[in-house]
């Protein structure tokens, strides 16, 4: 509804900069503009809460203020019809963003241009503003690294929230379990970011994609002969991670000599670096990650009773998506938005019934498929496909023969007792029925890298074979990125593709 030229408009202009001030004071008196002002963000708060509310809020954001967005959040939830503008400083850019996804309804950079900001004001008084069209509410989403966010749509996950909350205020290792997919490394980061180290180095470091003696030199750093004779100390992990946080991923594949010199890093805050006698310091949070998944306790499951010890002191489960599916809703579109912005795409309606699809599918992905499915429907558009995606894609006979055909491989003594072929006949049947089934397999397992969105692990038990069946079968047939039939993955499994691929090479090197 557009105002009258004779309605008085209030602006609460939160700013302790005097030309800021100077120049909505100015522009004021020409609108019929009246105007409060608050010089800090609490003071802010209580003037929203006590009394009218404003009918527009102009915040000015101090430079490197990390809390400056704080008061933006609150507002969205507790006016979530009240236009907000925010005016930065050309060096905190990231901040733009952040304010967007939060609901700001505009931004601008210093030095301020009063045309343009009368402009925007005026666009935002002008008609009877909605609420401003987040992807998910503030309170549930919270940014915890580049194009990493933990999103707290359920109560399992609102308690994890709680829980790293409290772990964040030490410094005991932290073991992190759940099904891959399920966000591990985002709770890692999350801890991270709570706590006191967070404006340190957050990393991680897969212990199955490398091989020992690259691991340990990813970890612990190693020293090289340099031209003149003189060594050169090359840092690891361990060193470029002082005073933050390193997440050691498939803690239970960690060589049992590495697991040592991790147990030593937790005691004595150190290392002797290998190939030297040289005790490095190292002040780093330990946290660590395995999947969960139903199978024989990790402890059982290559990892040194010492170090199990101290590292599962403080444990945090992760539930697989199919067990907070009140949240997929929000979650789906929460990767809908955040998609759409990196691949400068209008977003696409989820409808109830490709939501309802959803809400019924089980994710043997975890969070890695949903958003590849978003991804994939964001590209395609086709609403059909991401319904039927969603469903089984191994079912009946396919889904009972094609593990059988698997299991085949490493049974050598199902294949010495199969018939002999003892004609021509035979040997055509034969290759008829070895072509069959090996299209077959080809299908099965391309299926199941696009249910669980590449990830090769999860793949491997929806189709109930083993790991290093899935690689060497890939390897047989030369299944590409190019041949397998899903497209690639978005920002949160590239990383998840980028580790597969390096276990990949690790299980052929041990083959």
């Amino acid at each position: 509804m557009t105002r009258s030229a004779a309605e008085i408009v209030s602006l609460l202009v939160v700013s302790r900069d005097f030309g800021v001030l100077r120049s909505i004071s100015s522009m004021g008196v020409s609108n019929s503009w009246q105007f409060e002002t608050a010089s800090n963000a609490w003071e802010a708060m209580e003037r929203v809460q006590s009394g009218t509310a404003p009918n527009l809020l102009l915040l000015d954001l101090p430079q490197g203020d990390a809390d400056g967005l704080d008061i933006l959040r609150w507002l969205r939830r507790i006016r979530p019809a009240m236009p907000v503008i925010l005016i930065g400083h050309p060096g905190d850019m990231c901040k733009q963003e952040e304010s967007a996804r939060i609901g700001a309804s505009g931004y601008l950079t210093r030095p301020i241009d009063e045309r343009q900001l009368a402009t925007v004001i005026e666009a935002n008084l002008s008609t009877e503003v909605a609420a401003p069209v987040t992807d998910i509410t503030s309170e549930d989403v919270e940014k915890v690294g580049d194009d990493a966010y933990f999103v707290a749509t359920s109560p399992l996950m609102r308690k994890i929230r709680s829980q790293a909350v409290l772990l964040a205020e030490s410094n005991a290792p932290v073991l992190i379990l759940g099904e891959d997919g399920s966000g591990k490394e985002t709770i890692a980061r999350l801890i991270h970011k709570l706590s006191v180290r967070s404006g340190f180095n957050f990393a991680k470091v897969s212990c199955a994609a490398l091989p020992e003696d690259l691991l340990e030199k990813e970890l612990f750093g190693y020293q090289t002969a340099g031209i003149t004779s003189r060594s050169k100390t090359r840092p690891g992990k361990l060193d470029l991670c002082a005073k933050g946080t390193i997440l050691l991923e498939a803690i239970n594949e960690m060589p049992a000599a590495l697991q040592s010199s991790i147990l030593s890093v937790i005691k004595t805050k150190g290392f002797i670096r290998p190939g030297t006698s040289t005790f490095a310091e190292a002040d780093v949070r330990i946290l660590a990650s395995s999947p969960a998944n139903g199978e024989r306790p990790i402890s059982d499951r290559g990892l040194k009773g010492d170090l199990y010890h101290h590292i599962s002191a403080y444990t945090i489960h992760v539930p697989p998506l199919r067990d907070r599916k009140e949240g997929i809703p929000l979650l789906a579109r929460h990767f809908m938005h955040r998609l759409s912005r990196h691949y400068g795409l209008p977003p696409r309606d989820l409808s109830p019934a490709i939501l309802e699809a959803w809400e019924a599918y089980d994710w043997p992905g975890n969070l890695s498929e949903m958003e590849h499915l978003v991804k994939r429907y964001l590209m395609v558009g086709d609403q059909e496909l991401a319904i039927r995606t969603s469903r089984p894609a191994l079912e009946g006979t396919g889904r009972k023969t094609a593990p059988a055909m698997l299991r085949r491989i490493d049974d050598p003594v199902s294949s010495a007792l199969q018939p002999a072929a003892t004609d021509s006949g035979s040997k055509s049947l034969r290759s008829l029925l070895k072509s069959v089934k090996s299209e077959a397999e080809k299908n099965a397992i391309a299926m199941a890298l696009e249910k669980t969105g590449g990830n090769r692990k999860a793949a491997a038990r929806l189709l109930n074979v083993s790991y290093r069946t899935v690689l060497y079968k890939i390897e047989e047939y030369n299944m590409t990125p190019h041949t397998m039939t899903q497209p690639h993955g978005v920002a949160d499994s590239t990383n998840g593709e980028k580790r597969d691929r390096g276990e990949h090479r690790a299980g052929l090197g041990k083959r």
